[in-house]
């Protein structure tokens, strides 16, 4: 089945990597978070971002993990594959192999270098354009990277790198950033995702965002405040984001280990395991979000979707 083309709107979540008890990938989880994703109706998936622990992938399990979840999708969503690395050469190859996969597009991160340098910044995403027929997407993500991205480093690219097709905008403070870039696309504009967990979403939403392209473990709720937001209905949108705020507040402490908990809570995987030397969920946590989880979704059974 042919790949889906990206629209870059609405809920692109990022998914967690799983991996079995021996820190290998565990394929049948993976598809079957991907299967729970085209059943809820988000409008793409990305793998191998921050929250996919890209950073401990080997090469080998980068190209197992998008065949996994392109064939998984079954042309239902677009795959975006993160292809993030320390040096152009290793960005573009990394690329070409997700568009060989069948990847929809790529999301890719500029790399801290010892003094920064705008322009090389830009010669890396026009290299990897010149290298690809799929679009990008900027992440522009400091408190990863610790790369800033200024706004009319961000507008050039859009304008001058024809790959560009979509900006994920996670600087702080967002709102204002988001105002700039929308300000500033003027000769052509894409559209702009936010992410960190939803943290500022009612907010980002607002200010006009397109959707959001991040990893909080309750995808159906960042549906349910792109469509509220949709219809202007900031009074819908205002009650899921309050809601859900403490949960997404809690999601954001640093690690990956409450959201790999909540992902084998719904069912989706079935180790919650951090690759190594990430840290697995300790006791007291998975206590703490247990209790967490009962006030704000009281007697929900949290292996279906979330009906909002």
């Amino acid at each position: 089945m042919d790949k889906k083309a990206a629209k870059f709107e609405g809920v692109f979540p990022i998914l967690v990597t799983p991996f079995d008890e021996k820190d290998q990938v565990d394929h049948d989880s993976l598809r079957k978070v991907v299967q729970f994703m085209v059943q809820i109706g988000v409008q793409g998936v990305t793998v191998l971002g921050v929250l996919g622990e890209a950073n401990r992938m080997v090469d080998s399990d980068r190209k197992g993990i998008i065949k996994t979840v392109v064939e998984a999708a079954q042309g239902k969503i677009p795959v975006v594959a993160g292809t993030s690395h320390t040096g152009t050469a290793s960005t573009a190859a990394l690329s070409v192999m997700a568009q060989e996969q069948g990847a929809s597009a790529v999301m890719i991160a500029p790399h801290k270098e010892p003094v920064s340098n705008q322009q090389k910044i830009f010669e890396m995403y026009k290299h990897v354009s010149d290298s690809i027929s799929i679009p990008i997407v900027v992440q522009d993500h400091p408190a990863s990277t610790q790369v800033q991205m200024p706004v009319d480093l961000l507008v050039r690219l859009v304008e001058e790198v024809e790959q560009v097709g979509c900006i994920k905008e996670e600087a702080t403070p967002t709102g204002q950033k988001l105002t700039a870039l929308f300000e500033g696309m003027q000769s052509r504009s894409v559209p702009v995702l936010v992410g960190l967990g939803a943290l500022y979403g009612f907010f980002d939403l607002q200010r006009g965002a397109a959707g959001f392209n991040t990893g909080f473990a309750f995808p159906e709720v960042l549906l349910a405040m792109v469509r509220a937001a949709g219809q202007g209905n900031m009074d819908k949108l205002f009650e899921l984001y309050t809601r859900f705020l403490p949960l997404i507040v809690y999601e954001q402490q640093p690690g990956l280990a409450v959201r790999k908990e909540i992902y084998r809570l719904r069912g989706l995987i079935a180790h919650n395991r951090v690759r190594h030397p990430g840290a697995t969920i300790d006791p007291k946590t998975s206590e703490q979000l247990a209790g967490l989880l009962q006030r704000i979704l009281p007697g929900k059974d949290l292996t279906k979707p979330i009906s909002l």
